[in-house]
């Protein structure tokens, strides 16, 4: 297969925004992608994005903010707590499933919390399986009947719900604003000109539910690591980080910066064109480094490759470089992951990673001494399987 690789900031920069240029690491985990908004290109891309914008803006963030995460980090913190320790990674995975749950559209009973969650984990599995390293048919057949579980234990319920709330509406019984402000929503809402079958809907839910909790936990585990090592250098930034919010935001834009949550974005031309001075036909495979991208010393300084939270950024690069991609194929939750960069109107969002890392660093969270980190064998990217915790003060 032919391939060409970019890697200079600007040039990958270029690349994602480039409208003929369409997504391609996920083909592998079409099970879960297939139609759905990461897959889609062109006009039927937009459309939906569009639509899904409606919700996943900022004064819906900031309802989260406010009153969703706290909530999520109290059951988190009640669920994986024991005897003063907690995995960060299990931690994260619960906390942030609470916000996609509730911003995709399922509803979920204390009770089934962790059928949730387990079913979330599969689809995150399945979406990422260009890097798995496990056998990718029976990874394909487990996220199936994750596929099918979701759907009869949870999807079936809250569409059902939704559509009655729909027919109220169109009744005049109830008012626009007393609709679920989630994504499944606007798809019931819109079905008909989407023209979305039902196994679409599916897995546009299942999605939307991995996309948040698998790449926040695996985000949360590197911002904290990265954090410790630099504590070890400079403790007054760690003591600085369990009190200060906005320094500890910063700090998360520049663990997020030397890890985004794949290490390339994979690319194919729809048409003959010329990126960064390369000639591109479809049946050429573009890959986009991230990792290098983000530590291009061009732009981020000789010492780019280094975890300083107060680095200097030239006019118009944001912190977290290329984590999130710029363009159309932007991830659309990013303000809700990661916050506002600069102050706007209306209130300065922290984001959900600051106020999970936030929970635990107030609690005094430093490495166990007894049980060190565990890398995921089971995955290609470098992320975390196990990042165990010590809680100082667990109360």
């Amino acid at each position: 297969m032919q391939s060409v690789t970019l890697s200079r900031f600007e040039d990958v920069e270029a690349a994602f925004r480039h409208p003929a240029l369409r997504q391609a690491l996920y083909d592998e985990g079409a099970v879960v992608t297939a139609d759905t908004l990461l897959a889609l290109h062109g006009e039927a891309h937009l459309a939906r994005r569009r639509l899904e914008a409606r919700v996943l803006k900022a004064d819906v963030f900031r309802e989260y903010e406010r009153e969703v995460v706290p909530h999520a980090i109290a059951d988190a913190l009640a669920a994986c707590v024991q005897h003063g320790r907690v995995d960060a990674v299990a931690f994260g995975r619960r906390a942030a499933f609470h916000l996609t749950a509730r911003i995709t559209g399922i509803d979920v009973a204390p009770a089934q919390h962790a059928d949730l969650l387990r079913l979330v984990t599969k689809f995150g599995e399945g979406a990422t399986l260009v890097h798995s390293k496990r056998d990718k048919e029976e990874v394909r057949a487990e996220v199936r009947a994750a596929l099918e579980e979701l759907d009869a234990t949870f999807l079936r319920a809250a569409i059902a719900r939704r559509r009655a709330l729909l027919e109220q509406l169109g009744a005049g019984a109830i008012a626009d604003g007393a609709l679920p402000r989630d994504v499944l929503t606007v798809l019931l809402r819109n079905e008909d000109r989407l023209a979305l079958p039902p196994d679409v809907v599916r897995r546009e839910v299942a999605f939307f539910l991995q996309a948040g909790a698998h790449s926040t936990s695996n985000a949360l585990a590197h911002a904290l690591h990265e954090l410790f090592e630099h504590g070890a250098r400079a403790p007054a930034d760690l003591a600085r980080a369990r009190r200060d919010a906005l320094f500890l935001q910063r700090c998360i834009h520049e663990a997020l910066r030397l890890h985004p949550a794949s290490p390339v974005a994979w690319r194919r031309a729809v048409e003959p064109c010329e990126v960064a001075g390369a000639q591109l036909t479809p049946d050429v495979l573009l890959v986009l480094d991230m990792d290098a991208a983000n530590r291009d010393p061009r732009v981020f300084g000789a010492d780019a490759k280094e975890f300083l939270p107060e680095r200097s950024l030239p006019p118009g690069v944001l912190p977290f470089g290329v984590t999130f991609g710029p363009g159309l194929h932007a991830c659309m939750g990013r303000d809700l992951a990661a916050g506002t960069v600069t102050r706007g109107e209306g209130e300065r969002l922290l984001g959900s990673l600051t106020l999970f890392a936030h929970a635990l660093l107030a609690r005094g969270a430093r490495r166990d001494p007894a049980q060190p980190p565990v890398p995921d064998a089971n995955t290609a990217r470098k992320n975390w399987a196990r990042y165990p915790l010590v809680l100082e003060d667990a109360a």
